[in-house]
């Protein structure tokens, strides 16, 4: 192995994660349980500290400007889940034990 030190080493992987903001990625982390069964989702940011993953897009708004719709019928549950708002993984540097992307 060549000679680098650790902050060199988490510098290069930083700027490498941050290549694929906007893509679809797989993150394993080092921890147990469901989270270490990896977490795939769009890379939003990345930092010296974490990478934040959207791992659950919400829904559209229902009721858009120009649309018909009363704010009443906003609370309904019909086949849309609207109770769903979506979901963010952040994911600390440290802890990530392997990174998977496309190829291309």
């Amino acid at each position: 192995m060549g000679n680098f030190s650790s902050g060199s080493y988490n510098e290069n992987f930083i700027e490498h994660l941050s290549r694929f903001i906007g893509e679809t990625v797989t993150i394993f982390t080092t921890s147990g349980g469901e989270s270490g069964s990896g977490f795939t989702g769009v890379v939003l940011f990345v930092n010296s500290c974490f990478v934040r993953l959207i791992t659950k897009i919400g829904p559209a708004p229902g009721c858009s400007i120009g649309n018909s719709c009363s704010c009443r019928n906003r609370n309904r549950f019909d086949g849309n889940d609207i109770r769903t708002v979506g979901a963010v993984a952040d994911i600390p540097i440290d802890r990530i034990a392997c990174f998977v992307h496309n190829a291309v």
